[in-house]
């Protein structure tokens, strides 16, 4: 087992607080959005064992022995990489309106990019790798986002209540069309219209958002943070949601999504492929983004946990790159052994709690390779990300 020293990203949209104040430490007065636990190749977290020469990163622990830490059932599975990225984001304005690929798509698009000789990092390419991303968040505090496409008769009826003229025909074909196609020409409308006209209507829809307040309120924080941007439209096909702490999303493929304030535990397969459908300075690919949405109205699906009969609460869901689970350490309570044939992660979010003989504290998070021996003790929360081999 192995303490985990993490990278914090410094993304513009982070909160400037909640990180540091989980972790106890005084802010810098920057933003900080992201603390990354895992081995992806952009800020691999770092590991010191006995037998190594001072620190090292835990994506070359891996790649020494990917059988010894990773277990042989998760190689032969997933290759020889740990699947999954631990994150814990802390939103203080929006992220960008997002959707992720599914597996086919990501390996045609990937392909086809390196066959059209595309940088990989180029501003404008979509897909980094042949991954898909499904990913999970649990909230840590209020959690404020948006999920999948709401209904279209409720969309209309959003949009309506605006009382903004230039609105008006998208209403009119989300009240005509077939969901499909009502869905997929709207977006497509707000998003290939002429650039002046859209940030002159997104002004409009905004002021009046503002007026209105309720459940317009969203809508016109979004705009502040991105005046005249068509995303702020796009936004308001979406279902909006609050998670309290301890509830969950699963995004999955052709979803279309963004975060929008709060602090939570997410995780993902380890992929950076990312369609953007606006609230955002980077490139929008409306055709391509077009080819991976799934145009339907889905229910957002809020995640509690099911609680097992060792006290584990499991975020069930359908794919294997990841599972995420939690333990709530009461005092006096038993020694949970948390030991598996698959490598894991834990994360302290609250308390003390001692996972083996390393004592935790909020923030703090210890690897532990497939099949070494783990238990959890104290009192505290811990999460628990491992994969399903």
């Amino acid at each position: 087992m192995d303490r985990l020293a993490n990278t914090v990203r410094p993304y513009a949209w982070g909160s400037t607080t909640a990180i540091p104040g989980l972790l106890g430490v005084e802010p810098t007065g920057e933003p900080q959005a992201e603390m990354w636990m895992g081995a992806h190749p952009g800020a691999p977290s770092r590991v010191t064992r006995p037998t190594a020469d001072g620190e090292r990163a835990l994506s070359d622990l891996i790649a020494s022995d990917p059988e010894a830490e990773l277990g042989a059932a998760t190689v032969g599975k997933f290759g020889p990489r740990l699947p999954f990225l631990l994150k814990i984001l802390a939103a203080g304005s929006p992220l960008s309106l997002q959707v992720h690929p599914n597996l086919a798509q990501a390996k045609e698009g990937y392909d086809d990019e390196e066959r059209r000789g595309v940088p990989v990092d180029a501003p404008h390419r979509n897909y980094k790798d042949a991954n898909h991303k499904p990913e999970l968040i649990c909230a840590l505090t209020l959690f404020d986002g948006l999920c999948g496409f709401r209904a279209p008769a409720e969309a209309a009826r959003l949009l309506a209540g605006l009382d903004v003229d230039s609105v008006k025909p998208y209403v009119d074909l989300l009240q005509a069309r077939p969901e499909e196609a009502a869905l997929r020409e709207v977006l497509t409308a707000v998003l290939s219209g002429d650039p002046a006209e859209t940030a002159a209507t997104v002004t409009e829809v905004a002021a009046a958002a503002e007026r209105l307040g309720g459940e317009y309120a969203p809508y016109a924080g979004i705009a502040h943070h991105y005046p005249g941007d068509p995303g702020v439209l796009a936004a308001m096909l979406l279902n909006y949601v609050q998670l309290r702490p301890g509830e969950a999303l699963f995004l999955g493929a052709g979803v279309p999504h963004a975060y929008l304030d709060g602090m939570g535990v997410e995780i993902m397969a380890n992929s950076d492929n990312v369609l953007r459908c606006g609230l955002t300075p980077k490139h929008v690919d409306v055709p391509e983004l077009l080819r991976v949405v799934r145009f339907e109205a889905t229910d957002p699906g809020v995640l509690r946990p099911e609680v097992s009969t060792s006290g584990e609460e499991v975020y069930e869901t359908p794919i294997d790159e990841f599972r995420l689970s939690r333990y709530v350490l009461a005092p006096g309570g038993a020694v949970r052994d948390v030991t598996a044939d698959t490598p894991q992660i834990l994360l302290c979010v609250a308390g003390t709690p001692n996972a083996g003989d390393i004592e935790l504290a909020p923030g703090h998070s210890v690897f532990v390779p497939a099949g070494d021996k783990a238990e959890l003790s104290g009192t505290g929360t811990v999460f628990r990300a491992t994969v399903v081999a």
